[in-house]
């Protein structure tokens, strides 16, 4: 191990001592980073690309002048490691250091500041020496807006292209559940159909984010896995998150929207939408939503050259967002049921139902009034809807009911407002006895004292 005498050396002492007791950690063995121990980490994790880390560190030139340092600060620092966010020594020094770990980097200019250095700190071409303590890292990168897919990436990809929705690709899969191997597969299958192959949705999801040769771990919550059904063929049971290890051979991109003339979209929206028809019947309803969603970012920005194409597209608008929402309620997502019945009846008003389902959201999120304001909507376009009447009478019970909790929360509310008005009122009277019985001992201990005096003269 390097001694801190060592590090204190003159420049061309100092990089021959790195060379001859350091490790080279550069991908290309090109020595452009050694790296020196200081003191070894608390395990043997790794962070992986894409990992947040907090460090410490001391940036110094070859001559020991210090020109920058965190603790100097004292704050840490942190980042995404791999992604390009900071020094490419960095990126590639830290993924070779465990928690807890102190190392030192010699750098060489184009793995620091290169050419150019940094004015008034770092001259032109210089390498440079960098302390850096791990104090610690949390797992992969987010790739959802709920958490429920979070990656880690092992291997790289060499590839600035990812897939997209549509793209064929072909990925070797290896599965897990409580540490347990359950899917070890080469298979191919079409991005957004990835339940034809029995291939998890948060899979499907990420693949957009995966570039070609890379290899990563995606941590997928049951959501994302296997959901409430589970998968019994692998024994999982229902609401299990699982672990996949993914690694994309290849891949065949299919056309961006952009690319196809609104022909070609309005005859693949239909095979589409029978693809989410089918999933939708098959309570793949994650699935069957990414498909109408497709639909929708297709054409909603488009104008039809002629009457019977624009009547195409606002037809397959209309049904998009009605089997958007339909899928929704199954999923218990409220907010957005309501957001795309508001879209259908923006394009047609007295649309049944949209005004139905906007009306069923609003009643399950215990919004009575608007929900029964629905309903009764629906009764105007079809006075025959005998579940819109259901509805309706199912409105004035919840609202009764409510009403009538309500007013037992207040009566017990001015109840307990009463109960410690009077407990204050006796505290205070207490208090208030206790005062006067108080001052009446004085006035009796005063007067006796007095006579006393009187007595003697």
């Amino acid at each position: 191990m390097t001694t801190d005498q060592d590090l204190s050396m003159d420049g061309a002492l100092a990089a021959a001592v790195f060379a001859a007791k350091g490790i080279d950690v550069t991908p290309k063995k090109d020595q452009g980073i050694i790296k020196v121990f200081k003191r070894h980490g608390h395990d043997g994790e790794c962070p992986m690309i894409g990992d947040r880390v907090t460090i410490h560190y001391t940036g110094s030139l070859l001559t020991g002048k210090k020109f920058d340092c965190s603790r100097d600060r004292k704050e840490s620092f942190s980042f995404n490691v791999g992604k390009g966010q900071v020094l490419k020594a960095w990126d590639i020094g830290v993924l070779s250091m465990q928690r807890g770990e102190v190392c030192t980097l010699l750098c060489k200019p184009e793995y620091a500041y290169g050419s150019a250095g940094n004015p008034d700190k770092i001259p032109p071409n210089s390498s440079v020496l960098f302390e850096i303590e791990l104090l610690k890292f949390e797992l992969g990168e987010t790739l959802t807006d709920d958490g429920g897919i979070i990656r880690r990436i092992k291997v790289k990809g060499d590839s600035y292209l990812n897939p997209n929705d549509g793209s064929v690709v072909d990925v070797h899969l290896e599965g897990s559940c409580d540490s347990r191997l359950f899917d070890i597969r080469d298979v191919s299958f079409v991005v957004s159909e990835s339940e034809d192959k029995g291939v998890p949705l948060g899979v499907d999801r990420a693949m957009d984010k995966i570039q070609k040769g890379e290899c990563c771990i995606l941590y997928l919550s049951s959501k994302y896995g296997f959901g409430r059904k589970g998968k019994p063929e692998f024994e999982i049971g229902p609401d299990k998150d699982v672990v996949y290890e993914v690694t994309l051979k290849d891949f065949k991109r299919a056309k961006e929207p952009w690319e196809m003339d609104l022909h070609e979209k309005l005859k693949l929206a239909s095979e589409i939408k029978h693809k989410g028809n089918q999933y939708y019947k098959a309570g793949h309803y994650y699935h069957a939503v990414i498909q109408y969603q497709r639909i929708v970012s297709w054409l909603e920005m488009e104008f039809g050259k002629a009457l019977e194409q624009q009547k195409m597209i606002n037809d397959f608008l209309l049904s998009s967002h009605l089997n958007l929402a339909l899928c929704f309620l199954r999923i218990q997502d409220f907010s957005l049921v309501v957001e795309n019945c508001n879209k259908v009846i923006n394009l047609d008003a007295s649309n049944e139902k949209a005004l139905y389902r906007r009306g069923e959201a609003r009643l399950r999120r215990n919004e009575f009034s608007l929900a029964m304001a629905d309903f009764q909507l629906v009764l105007q376009v079809n006075p025959a809807n005998r579940a819109a009447h259901h509805q309706i009478s199912t409105c004035q019970s919840k609202m009764k009911e409510y009403h009538e909790l309500d007013k037992k929360t207040y009566a017990n509310m001015f109840q307990k407002f009463a109960e410690r008005d009077t407990k204050d009122g006796r505290t205070k009277r207490k208090r208030d006895e206790s005062v006067r019985s108080s001052k009446n001992n004085e006035l009796g201990i005063k007067r006796r004292r007095s006579q006393d005096r009187l007595s003697c003269q």
